[in-house]
């Protein structure tokens, strides 16, 4: 067996569920001696050693679930962890908040930090650091202990564990649409990069909807924004980003993947003399305080981040408190989006 022996892959080799060879480990009565005896040789038989810290969060049920999210000033957020507290308290559980700051090494501290017998599972959104890195050995090992972790809003492929998401790609196809029936013809849109995986499908959303439109696709209009990583100057480097776009384009028509990115466009084009939305429409992902008390007010894309928390913490609770030997399959939950008109694109 060359895989590194976790309880996944002990489970896999002898034919039995993780919670069975969880269980028997620990000499668990719900396990026949049989079993157990098979387990426990064949652990032995490839040195497997148990994450101690693992198994004291999975064994010791304390009803306390850990949120690690990448800021705290983004209002999505904010309103997730709203969600994820309605749910967590309606079934009796506690929830703390570890916060990442998008830096994958802060993501691994914040895990392993929380991971310490206090928390029954988790609830996370993951780092642009962490997806650039593409080092996901963290939450990888805490899922093949036996601890379940939600996916929200950024996910990965790779892990298999239960998301909750919104259909970014159509969804972003939707709001382009909207620019175009206004009346926009040359429409850009501002991304993240590729890594960060709800900027790679809004721009497929984007490239979508152009195409469907028979509107030629120009590579000029697409500005994929070079985050800095834990930068105190990120706001004056995007603004600047920004502003360089604005200069060497022409555009009546303006896709923004989340709600900063938005904002900063309609600073940088007031500074031009642009006029919103008589020259320039624009749409922003993300419905938060700023695109409420913006002038003109965004149009935005409401995610139902109150919603997607809500739903994060019901699923982890029901993998949680599930008492079956046989594990469930991994669900990917999809909430729906809305566009909230304002005055930023014309009616």
């Amino acid at each position: 067996m060359k895989q590194k022996p976790t309880l996944k892959v002990i489970a896999k080799e002898l034919d039995v569920s993780v919670s069975t060879v969880s269980k028997a480990l620990r000499d668990s009565k719900e396990i026949g001696e049989e079993t157990k005896q098979k387990v426990k040789a064949f652990a032995k038989l490839y040195n497997y050693r148990p994450n101690n810290i693992a198994l004291s969060l999975k064994n010791k049920k304390t009803k306390t679930l850990g949120v690690i999210i990448p800021e705290i000033v983004h209002h999505f957020f904010t309103t997730v962890i709203s969600g994820i507290e309605q749910h967590a308290n309606d079934k009796g559980y506690n929830v703390i908040v570890g916060l990442s700051n998008e830096s994958f090494r802060k993501e691994v501290i914040n895990l392993e930090m929380l991971a310490n017998g206090s928390i029954d599972g988790f609830i996370i959104s993951v780092a642009k650091e962490t997806l650039s890195v593409k080092d996901y050995h963290h939450l990888s090992e805490t899922i093949d202990q036996g601890i379940p972790i939600v996916m929200f809003d950024r996910v990965i492929d790779e892990i298999e564990c239960d998301k909750v998401i919104v259909d970014d790609a159509k969804t972003s196809k939707k709001a382009v649409q909207k620019l175009i029936d206004s009346g926009c013809k040359r429409i850009g849109i501002i991304s993240t990069k590729d890594y960060v995986s709800v900027g790679k499908l809004r721009t497929q959303g984007y490239l979508k909807a152009l195409k469907i439109n028979k509107i030629d696709l120009n590579e000029d209009l697409i500005l994929k924004i070079d985050d800095k990583f834990n930068s105190d100057d990120n706001l004056e480097f995007l603004e600047e980003q920004i502003y360089s776009y604005f200069k060497n384009n022409t555009i009546d028509g303006l896709f923004a993947v989340n709600e900063l990115y938005a904002i900063t466009a309609m600073k940088v084009a007031r500074q031009k003399g642009l006029k919103i939305p008589e020259d320039l429409q624009i749409i922003g992902f993300t419905d938060g305080v700023l695109s409420k008390h913006a002038f003109p007010p965004l149009t935005t894309i409401s995610q139902h981040g109150f919603e997607m928390g809500m739903e994060s913490a019901k699923l982890l609770i029901e993998r949680l408190e599930n008492t079956n030997d046989e594990e469930e399959p991994f669900k990917t939950s999809i909430v729906k989006t809305d566009i909230i008109e304002r005055e930023t694109t014309k009616l």
